[in-house]
């Protein structure tokens, strides 16, 4: 335990947002309905178990939704360099001029002009320019082509793979993989997904089919969309016990006008801004912060964070030590989030991507220590 003044806030250190979690407690499929998922309910000081279909009931007529409407590309790539070495490329970005900016792992790291043969010989071509977005930088940048002049949407489309996350393992055979199924295709993908450019999706959305999405319009719910484009980074654990040394990877959001109408009017109506996923919440608290309704936001959300937007949280279990793990603790208080945690681990409640997932009320800020 950290001991501080009396009425000092807390100093949070890496260690306090671990967690031991049974492994098979990590969903590896998604449930067979998508709202028929649980839903534990952390609105109040004692958690109640609930499913996701029990949503609608929670909220208030004129409350408002917010979702993150991206689109997970097919963005795992699998190839071999001029030597005949297998190379497995992760797409993170598409940059201009057929060019995409991907992470590369390869046993021995090729020349910059070097030209990959991607997805069989009948597939297309990756010529590696250099790092990105620097010369430090850890993801590489690639142009992509082949014969017909298709653009890199549609040589994903055609021939990448679901990028599952590490954590979900597929078995072929006797072989493990990380390859997806076509039920992968199908449900790690919200059902309104429209922009392309994710690599993981926002997984609380999962939870949500038409049959719910109609429950919430006819409960007088709105709704409005975000698009924040989810990097791999998402699930890097955070390796500095000072949170404060982390570097926080970069991703590209968009809040449409819209939707920054729709919240003025929530606003100006009293309703409660419900956000779906610990995406958009980044999303909406980096316009609120920066000004700006579209760029690249870096923000980190950890303890102590001022939030401006959002009021309450649908959010699935996230991995420990994850900035997600500190975000979540930001908004609903950190030892209520770590009772959360308990009662969902006692409670076989099932985590991450393909897991369940609980509905959070943002704490009132701590002025104690001003």
């Amino acid at each position: 335990m950290h001991h501080s003044l009396p009425g000092a806030p807390r100093t949070f250190l890496l260690g306090d947002f671990d967690f031991a979690l049974p492994p098979e407690l990590i969903a590896q499929h998604p449930a067979p309905e998508r709202s028929a998922s649980r839903l534990l309910d952390g609105r109040g000081a004692a958690p109640v178990d609930r499913i996701f279909h029990d949503l609608p009931a929670l909220l208030n007529p004129g409350d408002l939704m917010v979702f993150n409407d991206t689109q997970v590309i097919k963005a795992r790539l699998f190839g071999e360099k001029p030597t005949g070495g297998k190379v497995e490329l992760l797409v993170e970005r598409v940059l201009s001029g057929n060019q995409v900016a991907a992470h590369m792992r390869v046993s021995k790291k090729p020349e910059p002009g070097t030209t990959l043969v991607l997805a069989g010989g009948g597939g297309f071509r990756a010529t590696l320019l250099g790092r990105w977005p620097d010369e430090q930088g850890a993801m590489f940048r690639f142009v992509l082509s082949n014969d017909a002049g298709d653009d890199p949407y549609a040589l994903m489309e055609r021939h990448g793979h679901v990028p599952l996350p590490p954590y979900i393992k597929r078995h072929q055979g006797a072989a493990i993989t990380h390859t997806d199924s076509e039920e992968d295709e199908r449900r790690y993908q919200t059902v309104f997904a429209k922009n392309p450019g994710a690599v993981a999706a926002p997984t609380a959305a999962l939870h949500f089919d038409e049959a719910l999405l109609a429950a919430l319009d006819a409960r007088g719910v709105q709704r409005a969309s975000v698009t924040l484009h989810v990097g791999a980074g998402t699930f890097q654990p955070v390796k500095t016990e000072d949170l404060a040394e982390h570097q926080m990877h970069s991703e590209w959001y968009d809040v449409p006008e819209a939707t920054q109408r729709a919240i003025e009017q929530c606003r100006a109506r009293g309703g409660r801004l419900i956000a779906v996923g610990t995406t958009t919440v980044r999303t909406l608290e980096s316009m609120a912060a920066s000004g700006q309704a579209r760029g690249d936001t870096r923000i980190f959300i950890t303890p102590g964070f001022d939030f401006k937007l959002v009021d309450s949280l649908i959010t699935n279990f996230h991995l420990p030590k994850s900035t997600l793990m500190m975000l979540v603790s930001a908004f609903a208080g950190y030892e209520h989030i770590m009772a959360l945690y308990r009662h969902a681990i006692e409670s076989r409640y099932r985590f991450f991507s393909y897991g369940d997932a609980m509905l959070l009320t943002r704490q009132a800020p701590d002025h104690a220590a001003i």
